[in-house]
């Protein structure tokens, strides 16, 4: 049986993400993009200075020729709870994914708790609804409800574990509130597809409803991106917030 300090439950209201590798740069649009017209010497664009080409980025965003877009690659290590890599695992196009595993190792007891700026309170019907604050009480009932889960399920675990049932089966008790990481890699197209549909703003011209704990995930990442790309990112707000 595991010692029982270490299965005593932390309970996390972030997430996490960390650019761990990159090639990624305004640039390498400008070169993808000129070389339907000047063949061979579109080359010459590696050792341009990309500002003095932020119009093409902006005529390639607005009149949506994505594939320039793709000459590049950026991949993420993210913690965050299951639910949110189901979601997540819904983009497919231009994606790549690599997740910790809950059949080869004995899953950490880390959880999700909401914190207190999370709104609670569900109103409207599907297409257009709002969330709102919740009350106190609410917020307590949450806790505490959600930590009593956690800790009666992973115990559970915990006991299959130690009478020696495979992990592939202990697992099934576990809740989809469990963080797991996972490494995930993109082009910058495939990106803001992602951002379009997982982050609600007010430049977007497309109504979003993301659920707001992959938008924290969503975030991280396009603050990332927009360090290597702030050409392509400026421009991707400029027109609407959708991709290419």
């Amino acid at each position: 049986m595991t010692d029982s300090a270490e299965t005593t439950p932390l309970f996390r209201s972030d997430v996490t993400v960390e650019l761990v590798r990159s090639a990624a740069a305004d640039s390498d649009v400008i070169w993808a993009a000129r070389v339907s017209t000047a063949g061979e010497q579109s080359l010459e664009a590696l050792q341009q200075d990309p500002e003095k080409s932020k119009g093409l980025i902006n005529y390639l965003m607005r009149d949506r020729h994505g594939t320039p877009f793709e000459h590049n690659s950026l991949t993420f290590f993210i913690s965050a709870p299951i639910f949110v890599f189901r979601e997540f695992h819904r983009h497919r196009a231009g994606w790549s994914y690599n997740e910790e595993s809950g059949r080869y190792r004995e899953l950490e007891p880390v959880f999700y708790v909401p914190g207190e700026e999370r709104r609670l309170v569900q109103q409207g019907r599907p297409g257009k609804y709002e969330f709102h604050e919740g009350t106190p009480e609410q917020y307590k009932t949450v806790t505490t409800a959600m930590e009593r889960s956690y800790q009666q399920s992973y115990e559970a675990y915990q006991e299959m574990l130690s009478e020696g049932v495979a992990r592939e089966v202990a697992r099934a008790v576990l809740p989809v509130g469990l963080f797991s990481s996972m490494y995930a890699t993109c082009n910058a197209r495939s990106l803001m597809h992602f951002l379009s549909l997982r982050t609600k703003d007010e430049r977007g011209i497309v109504p979003t409803f993301p659920q707001r704990e992959i938008e924290m995930v969503a975030e991280k990442m396009e603050a990332e991106w927009a360090k290597l790309m702030p050409l392509t990112h400026a421009a991707f707000n400029t027109h609407g917030r959708v991709a290419p």
